[in-house]
């Protein structure tokens, strides 16, 4: 491997939360423009894309996958039957049991999201899922894993969100000081993970058997510059 190639900082998720103020919840998860949280008004914004691809009803049990702390988790609280959060840090679950769990209906597990699709015990429990800004730090293998699990295991889920993208064709709006280090846009572990092309999601989502809506945020959210969402529907 070239020097080139480590050009670049990598991510550690847990340990950057760490750094955090116990109580910069957004700040834990890079809910963030130059350091500091978004405004609440962009926080809501999120909250109501999420509900309308969702078509969340107040039946539904919702699967959070990579649900980080719970902030955003929480403010879905009012609009489903249940939720289940699972995150791959201790630190962060710890933070979002503490802060937002009320069980049986609103709880919040430790585990890898790949393990946990593949080793829940009633998977047709759910009928919606998520995954709000982590998507990107999953390899192909596992994005195309995941997918696969949801669809096949997770058989009353009709449809998932995942949010906040990073789009291949638009990685010249986001790197226009800073050019991205050798191979840093196709690294699950980079700063912001793989970009992907709409055509690249549409394929991997077609390889899983799901149907594929995208779309993108109005053009004063945040990272509407170089994001993408997704609905995937079977």
């Amino acid at each position: 491997m070239s020097d080139a190639s480590l050009s670049y900082q990598k991510l550690d998720y847990d340990v950057f939360a760490r750094t955090r103020p116990a109580d910069d919840l957004w700040g834990q998860v890079r809910r963030t423009v130059n350091g500091q949280p978004i405004p609440e008004e962009q926080i809501q914004m999120i909250v109501a894309k999420i509900r309308h691809s969702l078509i969340l009803q107040d039946s539904d049990v919702v699967l959070d996958l990579a649900c980080g702390n719970g902030a955003l988790s929480q403010l879905l609280f009012p609009f489903c039957a249940e939720l289940l959060g699972v995150d791959l840090s201790e630190y962060m679950i710890d933070i979002a049991n503490a802060h937002f769990a009320s069980p049986p209906q609103r709880r919040f597990l430790h585990q890898d999201a790949s393990a946990y699709l593949r080793d829940e015990a009633q998977p047709e429990r759910f009928t919606k899922a998520l995954c709000y800004g982590s998507f990107s730090y999953l390899t192909e293998e596992q994005a195309l894993s995941a997918l696969g699990d949801l669809r096949e295991r997770f058989v009353n889920v009709e449809r998932i969100f995942i949010g906040n993208l990073p789009d291949l064709d638009r990685a010249h709006e986001f790197y226009k000081i800073k050019p991205a280090g050798a191979g840093e846009m196709s690294d699950a572990s980079s700063q912001i993970g793989i970009w992907r092309s709409h055509d690249d999601f549409k394929r991997l989502a077609q390889a899983a058997g799901w149907q594929i809506e995208i779309s993108l945020m109005p053009a004063d959210f945040f990272s509407a510059h170089y994001r993408y969402d997704v609905a995937l529907y079977r």
